[in-house]
């Protein structure tokens, strides 16, 4: 059971690393330019909109962390670790539960910001962006799919650091799937 649930940790953790890292790149590598008058060109990129510059910070950050947690599970770094399996097992599960809420709440952040460049502000006098860089704005959209997911992913990251945990204080008999009888 301990070897198929570290194995599984693996396996999400470096399909959390490939979505985040494809995450921060749609939106880091996303430009389109426009021209809109006769010399006059606009360029759309992230850096115009701070939900999107923050989005790209957070996902390469969360993407380094599970790189990171990946080590715990190599022969070599688990040898030279001198504290307690305890308070490693609290520092991981609190750090994916961080890890979890700030790529959760920068995606939001990005998918409130996108909404109001798709929809525009009458009240701000702001315009609708995505009528003019449609290319941009359905590239920002699969970025922010593609956070959800790495959310998803790293929330069963977060159950498995939260059973690890648990385990530690639950009495054997609860942890028994089967009847031994």
């Amino acid at each position: 059971m301990k070897l198929g649930m570290a194995r599984g940790e693996v396996y999400l953790r470096v399909s959390a690393i490939v979505v985040l890292v494809l995450t921060a790149c749609l939106v880091a590598f996303d430009t389109q330019t426009k021209v809109l008058l006769l010399s006059i060109e606009k360029k759309a990129t992230y850096k115009d909109l701070n939900a999107l510059k923050i989005s790209v910070y957070v996902t390469s950050v969360a993407a380094g962390y599970n790189l990171l947690q990946l080590c715990k599970h190599f022969p070599w770094f688990r040898g030279n670790f001198k504290g307690s399996y305890m308070c490693m097992a609290w520092m991981c599960f609190l750090l994916d539960q961080i890890a979890v809420y700030l790529v959760f709440g920068a995606n939001t952040a990005t998918l409130g910001a996108s909404l109001l460049a798709v929809t525009g502000s009458e009240a701000f006098q702001w315009l609708k962006v995505c009528n003019k860089f449609t290319r941009f704005c359905i590239q920002i959209a699969s970025a922010v799919l593609c956070g959800y997911a790495a959310s998803i992913i790293m929330a069963l990251i977060s159950t498995i650091s939260a059973y690890k945990v648990l385990s530690m204080y639950s009495p054997k008999w609860l942890l028994r799937l089967k009847s031994t009888t």
